[in-house]
């Protein structure tokens, strides 16, 4: 028995392929703007990339624009297809495409799926990424004479003022690297030799922070050297005072702001994976119920439309018995009988 079986006169035929020749048009736009998300997405990681230690996560912006491109030409397809199917007579040259059409396009909506559960699932992996860039990123702040590291200190800087944070994690990464260059370190001053010969690897520790972690909303000056020192500043307990410096670290900014990215494109791509599916579905109904017309000879007359042409255990069982003899048939054979091909189908759907 036929699942979703569905009667069609021709004018509900006409209508359903006049209506997916509008849908397949609109699916070509919905690609434009999946290519369109993507190339956002890659420019945003792009922005950012030397904050990053992985790149591999470029492979979900990667994706959405291949998916978007594809989309369009598939959906393109389709459009022409189903204008073309208004007519029953010009079915006829699309009858032996629509179906591997069909397949095809099946197959390549579970490509979109996969771009909407990749953008749900990369969190981790850019939480990893992120965490390892930054200790990097710090590591390097002072570097400002080096080639290839003399703009970390401006990135980094810009980072802190641009997303309110401080640090990896938070204001007190800045304690455990020097991130003050030695060129500007008084080595006259008993101080400082004392501090570089107290630390194993001889840097120069403080309990201070670059300016970029002031606090511009704090009603007091910007207190950002000798931090845990309260005998150094007037009215100041370290322990109890809201500290005036961005408390939230980069890390957790930096994630927050492309997981908000990651959330809306995945919910676009989702809505897009299931009106895909649906124009598909429509697509299906449209061409077992023109072959069915071809069947009775008369274009006039009524049709089915179905999904399946068989129960789900039945189809099951059919293309499973087909897979076994694939293996026992002659290779120069060709399957000859479209209901075969039917019985395909049915299996992926």
């Amino acid at each position: 028995m036929a699942v979703l079986k569905v009667k069609f006169t021709k004018t509900k035929r006409d209508k359903l392929a006049q209506l997916l020749w509008i849908l397949n048009w609109i699916s070509v736009v919905t690609g434009v703007i999946l290519f369109s998300l993507g190339i956002y997405l890659k420019v945003e990681l792009i922005k950012r990339e030397e904050l990053m230690a992985q790149r591999a996560i470029q492979y979900v912006p990667n994706m959405l624009i291949a998916v978007g491109l594809i989309a369009c030409a598939i959906n393109f397809l389709g459009g022409k297809i189903c204008y073309d199917c208004v007519d029953s007579t010009k079915f006829l040259r699309w009858k032996l495409i629509l179906l591997p059409y069909i397949i095809c396009t099946f197959f390549f909506t579970f490509c979109v799926l996969a771009g909407a559960l990749m953008c749900y699932s990369m969190r981790g992996e850019l939480e990893e990424s992120l965490n390892q860039g930054l200790a990097e990123a710090m590591k390097f702040y002072k570097d400002t004479d080096t080639p290839g590291r003399c703009f970390l200190k401006r990135t980094v800087d810009m980072l802190q003022i641009e997303f309110q944070c401080c640090g990896n994690n938070g204001y007190k990464d800045w304690f455990q690297i020097q991130w003050i260059s030695s060129r500007y370190l008084d080595m006259s001053k008993k101080e400082v030799v004392d501090r570089l010969r107290s630390n194993v690897e001889g840097r120069y520790l403080m309990d201070g922070v670059p300016f970029s972690c002031c606090n511009t909303f704090s009603p007091r000056p910007c207190i950002q050297q000798h931090i845990t020192n309260n005998s150094a500043h007037f009215n100041y307990e370290h322990q109890t005072e809201i500290l005036n410096l961005w408390m939230k670290g980069c890390r957790q900014a930096l994630l927050e702001h492309y997981t908000h990215i990651m959330q809306s494109i995945g919910l676009t791509v989702l809505i897009t994976w299931l009106f895909e599916l649906s124009v598909l579905t429509g697509v299906r109904f449209l061409q077992t119920s023109l072959e069915n017309v071809l069947k009775h000879g008369d274009p006039n007359s009524e049709s089915e439309g179905w999904l399946l042409e068989n129960s789900l255990m039945e189809t099951a069982r059919i293309n499973l018995n087909i897979i076994k003899n694939l293996g026992k048939s002659d290779p120069g054979v060709s399957i000859q009988n479209s209901s075969t091909v039917n019985v395909l189908f049915c299996t992926v759907t």
